[in-house]
């Protein structure tokens, strides 16, 4: 009768342990990346369900009114708050270099009475960033304690994550500005606006986790103009 080996007992006790260790892990390795876009999946989710789809009747008044450039209907919104007594002045952030005064009370005819007295021209701003250093510095400035974001409605969480980051201790009042297209039909039955809100909120996401690692600005920092388009 042959002894029993117990090196070989061992060895397949070790094997079928190591067999057992290395499906766990292979089931780590699929789960963490399933379970992350899962994640970004219903993050998703609530950011489009946050997003107006329409404009609301608005009636709160605030120090000042800054609005963000990138569409045509932004500024002719703000305007409106201005002339509708919401604000006491406007800041027009992000304004092209060869815009002036003129040029935009052109537009609003009706309105150019607002653009001579209460109309402020940002030129420096060429992204989001931008925008919220230069409504810091024009916030601080003015000595406002309260302020209407106007934005396009996707581009809203942004702003305001970026705005509210410098200016810990202001009053900010969403007014999201809505698109034909936005009010017409749901984002996912139009390709364009499905790639506009996923662009939106990986943006969002990356503004998030950067400001999360970052300090509130101190009462002195200059303005930090980056070059990149974000």
């Amino acid at each position: 009768m042959e002894a029993a080996n117990p090196h070989s007992s061992a060895n397949g006790i070790g094997g079928r342990r190591g067999r057992s260790t290395s499906r766990r892990l292979a089931k780590i390795i699929v789960a963490v990346p399933l379970l992350a876009l899962a994640a970004m999946v219903a993050g998703f989710l609530c950011f489009t369900s946050a997003i107006a789809s329409k404009e609301t009747q608005f009636d709160t008044t605030a120090d000042g009114i800054v609005v963000l450039t990138g569409g045509a209907s932004r500024i002719d919104d703000a305007v409106e708050l201005l002339a509708s007594g919401r604000g006491q002045r406007l800041l027009i952030t992000g304004v092209a270099p060869t815009t002036n005064i003129a040029d935009l009370a052109h537009r609003l005819p009706e309105r150019e009475h607002w653009f001579g007295c209460c109309v402020d021209l940002d030129y420096s701003a060429i992204n989001t960033i931008g925008n919220a250093v230069e409504t810091r510095r024009w916030v601080l400035d003015r000595g406002f304690r309260s302020i209407v974001v106007v934005t396009s409605s996707y581009h809203m969480p942004r702003a305001m994550l970026e705005i509210g980051h410098r200016l810990p201790g202001v009053t900010l009042i969403p007014f999201p500005v809505v698109t034909e297209q936005r009010r017409a039909e749901p984002w996912w039955t139009s390709t364009a606006s499905a790639k506009v809100l996923v662009s939106e909120y990986l943006k969002y996401i990356v503004a998030a986790a950067r400001i999360g690692f970052d300090q509130p600005p101190g009462p002195t920092e200059t303005a930090y103009r980056s070059r990149a388009r974000i």
